[in-house]
């Protein structure tokens, strides 16, 4: 037998100690990857919350502390929570949609014409729901096509939105009032599922199955893919400007449910509602984790990004606070947010730099 083939290669014994080391190891190396994730950021935002709800209770007392409190803050969270829903699509997808809060003042005033009013009234309150609906996929849908197919800056093209959604809504309402007097619609969005305001329900509704459709289908890996690189999406196959006019009609999709739900809470129809709320909703969704160049999105970060916005406003507002201070307040949050993604996203880059 010769040499080469008698010869045993032997490994040395591992000894007790550097089993766990390297076990030690392996958890850190897993926690430092989790808290640099999603979760460590959902996780800054949940303390930041709390912060705020700590900060509440003890400057406002019984006030603030109160379940019936809690319940307002979500409620009144809710609406421009379902807007932040569709908004992280589109961010995620790399573009940007200034045009929801003109959209969802627009479907309110279609919804409560008074035919649309007595033909609900005649057939099932539901019309009024479908209608605002259809305004918000339509404009989204015109967005979408705008941009994908004529390959116009998305900035451009729902500021241009912006201001002919908002000029056909006081066209429509004659720049009046219009006021929900139909009973079945007003008592179905202000009523309560197991003491909860149906309100609530819907933003809950919303979110989840936005968390689903991002994180769990083709369609939100395709958002996530489009987002982060357009052009080696194309090439992989994915039909880009067609998604991308999907994203958009979902986020219409998205501000047709909050003029559905505007409507509930104030029974009336204006030209004047949303104004702001598309900043709201992207200031939201930026805090939330969001990367506003596209490519990553979270909906859970969303959801936690409006209840800090609306416990802050919560707050302001038991203190008897001026809103220039929550304004100046909220302009903080949001650089503070803008300035963390971007030395995660240079942190990220250098890290995937090979060396």
């Amino acid at each position: 037998m010769s040499e080469q083939s008698s010869t045993i290669a032997v490994q040395p014994p591992v000894r007790g100690d550097d089993t766990e080391h390297v076990v030690s190891e392996a958890r850190s190396g897993t926690t430092k990857r989790m808290l640099g994730g999603s979760v460590g950021r959902n996780l800054g935002l949940v303390i930041a919350l709390a912060l705020l709800i700590v900060i509440g209770a003890l400057t406002a007392g019984d006030r603030f502390a109160t379940i019936d409190n809690f319940v307002t803050i979500i409620r009144f969270a809710s609406i421009i929570g379902v807007i932040s829903i569709g908004m992280t699509f589109v961010i995620t997808a790399g573009g940007i949609d200034l045009s929801v809060g003109s959209v969802m003042g627009l479907a309110t005033v279609v919804a409560s014409l008074s035919a649309v009013q007595l033909a609900a009234t005649n057939s099932s309150w539901l019309l009024m729901v479908v209608i605002a609906l259809a305004v918000g996929v339509g404009v989204g849908l015109v967005n979408g096509v705008v941009i994908a197919y004529g390959n116009v800056v998305a900035f451009m093209a729902t500021l241009a939105m912006l201001v002919a959604a908002k000029g056909l809504a006081e066209l429509i309402s004659g720049r009046k009032t219009q006021i929900v007097i139909n009973r079945e619609f007003l008592n179905a969005m202000r009523s309560d599922l197991f003491g909860i305001p149906i309100l609530i329900w819907i933003f809950v509704v919303v979110a989840a199955a936005g968390w689903f459709l991002l994180n769990r289908t083709t369609f939100g890996r395709r958002t996530v893919a489009i987002g982060g690189n357009r052009e080696a999406s194309r090439l992989a196959g994915i039909r880009v400007k067609r998604h991308l006019v999907f994203v958009y009609a979902l986020c219409g999709l998205t501000a047709g449910i909050s003029a559905v739900m505007m409507l509930g809470r104030t029974t009336a129809g204006t030209s004047t509602h949303g104004g702001l709320y598309e900043l709201d909703a992207i200031a939201a969704v930026v805090v939330g984790g969001t990367l506003l160049i596209g490519g990553r999105g979270t909906i859970v970060g969303t959801v936690l990004g409006v209840l800090i916005f609306s416990t802050l406003t919560n707050v302001f507002t038991q203190n008897n606070l001026d809103t220039s201070v929550q304004a100046v307040a909220k302009g903080l949050i949001i650089v503070v947010a803008v300035l963390l993604q971007q030395r995660f996203a240079a942190r990220g880059a250098s890290a995937a730099w090979p060396r």
